[in-house]
């Protein structure tokens, strides 16, 4: 694999765990695995410099944006970025050593240690001591408004106690669910017979993403900085605290203020022996200067403040024995290797499986059933095999051969050249099907209410369905005899499936599970072509040309509808009418018809979100990058490399003024 297609692969590998977790409030790996994605990444782009982006198309260097269509946006009025993430002291004592450079008169440098909450970045806004607006993270400089989903939350008070109340203020923490909380949820799906929730930070991010409110779910919060904020007369993050506790709201129950980096390692090996008794998540420590003057002199990169980082705690280990190697099936049809242990305790849980991630780390790491193994818990989310203990090995073990294993067991797989993953060959195979489906009636792709995971194994089970489009012709007298289905059930589910043939065309392309294709792919495939029929007969150097779209994916998409049984189930979805052609949005009529406009930097006044909408609106097309093909660029405060390459290739730059005198 050359140095360009692992840049693509990887850069479509994080999108995809981008959509997952930021969008879709799910998570596969953890986040040391998800870092080290990144910083293979940011390796490669720095060898290969003339196959870098711009810092904000490229994954390595923006926000992960959480937005999701439905709920109102809302500018922060301060950006709201994240943290750079370190896993080892070392690499903690590296960002003391930047910091001194940027203060070297400085012997050490005043530091305050929080425990970082693992839960989901919230801004509340406060005008006059009154609660008036909470927003997500989104990306950075936009969110979600979340206002009514939290409003009467008991953490949230309408009116800060006290008198001494900012004119305007944003106040940041994390929402957070109880591991009681997490427990009882999933106890009451488990008695419906539904698909239990994975973790309480993914079931907390869903909730407040509800458009229907937070439905009885119990949250929490807890608040530990501020963003915009006038007057600002504060002068240290301590300050910040203290306030935030005498306003009557939550902080961290357990804060430390120290001198120099040593003493704040030696805080983060205390807040490692208290963390389990918080009753919020944990993962890690954030250490932050505490002087908000010098926080200011050390600035910001284009995702994370120089003045603060996130150190995460090492996965908690034990032994135990590996009794046999399985194997899970994704709907993408890749075989995933897992271990199958004697149970054993790990992070406050029973542990009796683990991921072994495909057939290399097998072989690198020489795991052999009946091996004792060091079992890890990343994040404190998915548990892995991270080695064997080979002094320990039974004496008659052998190494494991992966492709005998598939074979024995009846698996029809073949692994693609320079891919780590086996994928299954034949189409039938019942899992895989499940995975299909499941995905295709997600919230994410088709959100078909009432049919979940649960219900997709039964219908599947009882050979009612085979693929998509069976879906489509299920009746009242299929689903009704189903466990846990009464009439009024059954009735919804139908009634689900119909609404959902409404669903708009890039939701469609989304469903379909074409490997590499995430929801803002789709979106903007949809957009260019209109119809699926357009999209089966483009070439790799056609859908190439669509900013977004890289060579791994345009190969994907085209092998996709190069086979013979997706292009039949195309066609089944046509005819029950399914919504397979929709109208391409940037044909319409207006000042900007035809045109490509790219956005870069904040606006004086609009948002992201409401400049793109105008552009739309008056017949153009909104980009992520720059380009030979780009009419236009939008710029504002802080634009950056997009700006210097539009002048470069002499693309026109507009002002917001401009920009409004044009469209309007």
């Amino acid at each position: 694999m050359t140095d360009r297609e692992k840049i693509e692969s990887l850069r479509a590998e994080i999108a995809r765990h981008d959509e997952l977790y930021y969008r879709n409030s799910d998570q596969e790996i953890s986040d040391q695995e998800y870092d080290k994605l990144k910083r293979e990444l940011v390796h490669l782009e720095e060898a290969n410099p003339d196959l870098a982006l711009a810092p904000e198309n490229t994954p390595t260097a923006r926000v992960g944006d959480d937005r999701v269509e439905g709920f109102a946006k809302y500018k922060h009025l301060q950006g709201m970025l994240s943290l750079d993430n370190t896993y080892s002291d070392d690499e903690l004592r590296d960002f003391d050593t930047r910091l001194k450079k940027i203060f070297p008169d400085e012997l050490s440098l005043p530091y305050l240690v929080e425990p970082k909450i693992d839960g989901v970045a919230v801004s509340l806004t406060y005008e006059n001591g009154r609660f008036v607006r909470a927003v997500t993270r989104g990306n950075g400089t936009e969110g979600d408004e979340i206002t009514n989903n939290l409003r009467g939350l008991p953490d949230i008070p309408e009116k800060l106690a006290g008198s001494k109340h900012p004119k305007l203020i944003e106040i940041r923490g994390e929402i957070y669910m109880t591991d009681e909380e997490f427990a009882r949820i999933n106890q009451e799906r488990e008695d419906q017979g539904l698909e239990l929730f994975k973790n309480p930070r993914n079931l907390t991010s869903g909730t407040v993403k509800q458009l229907g409110g937070i439905s009885g779910r119990n949250l929490h919060i807890v608040l530990y900085g501020i963003g915009h904020c006038e007057p600002l007369t504060f002068k240290t993050q301590s300050d910040i605290h203290q306030a935030i506790h005498d306003w009557g709201l939550r902080t961290q129950e357990k804060i430390w203020r120290v001198e120099g980096i040593e003493a704040a390692w030696s805080a983060i090996e205390e807040l490692d022996q208290l963390r389990h008794s918080f009753d919020y998540a944990t993962d890690g420590a954030v250490v932050k200067l505490d002087n908000l003057e010098w926080q200011k002199e050390a600035g910001f990169t284009s995702k994370a403040p120089r003045w603060a980082i996130a150190y995460k705690f090492a996965a908690e280990q034990a032994e135990t024995i590996l009794k046999a190697i399985s194997v899970q099936i994704g709907r993408t049809g890749a075989v995933t290797p897992v271990a199958e242990l004697e149970p054993v305790e790990l992070a406050g849980t029973t542990v009796s499986r683990a991921t072994l991630h495909n057939e290399d780390e097998i072989s690198r790491k020489d795991i052999r059933p009946g091996d004792t193994v060091v079992v890890q818990k990343a994040g404190e989310i998915i548990p892995q095999v991270l080695r064997s203990i080979p002094d320990k090995r039974p004496a008659d073990s052998q190494p494991f051969d992966f492709a005998a294993f598939l074979q024995e067991q009846g698996i029809e797989a073949e692994r693609v050249e320079g891919q780590a993953a086996w994928r299954i060959t034949s189409k039938d195979n019942p899992v895989q099907m499940r995975r299909r489906i499941t995905h295709f009636s997600s919230k994410a792709c088709m959100d078909i209410e009432n049919l979940g995971e649960a219900v997709v194994d039964q219908l599947v089970s009882r050979e009612l369905i085979k693929d998509q489009a069976d879906l489509y012709q299920l009746s009242f007298e299929d689903v009704l005899p189903l466990e846990k289905f009464a009439d009024k059930s059954a009735r919804n589910l139908i009634d689900a499936l119909e609404r959902s043939k409404q669903q708009p065309l890039w939701r469609l392309i989304h469903g379909l599970g074409i490997t590499h294709v995430g929801a803002q792919a789709s979106k903007d495939i949809a957009g260019h072509y209109g119809s699926l029929e357009k999209l089966a007969s483009v070439s790799v150097e056609e859908l190439t040309a669509i900013d977004g779209i890289g060579g791994i994916m345009a190969e994907s998409i085209n092998a996709w509808f190069a086979d013979e049984t997706n292009r039949t189930l195309v066609q089944r979805l046509t005819d029950y009418g399914l919504n397979v052609a929709e109208e391409i949005t940037q044909t319409k009529d207006g000042p900007l018809q035809g045109k490509t406009v790219v956005l870069t930097g904040t606006l004086p006044s609009l948002s992201r979100g409401e400049a793109t909408a105008m552009i739309e609106a008056a017949g153009g097309r909104a980009s992520s990058s720059v380009s030979k093909k780009t009419d236009y660029v939008l710029a504002g405060e802080s634009a950056g490399s997009k700006l210097e390459k539009a002048q470069k290739l002499g693309i026109t730059v507009l002002s917001e003024e401009a920009f409004r005198e044009l469209v309007e």
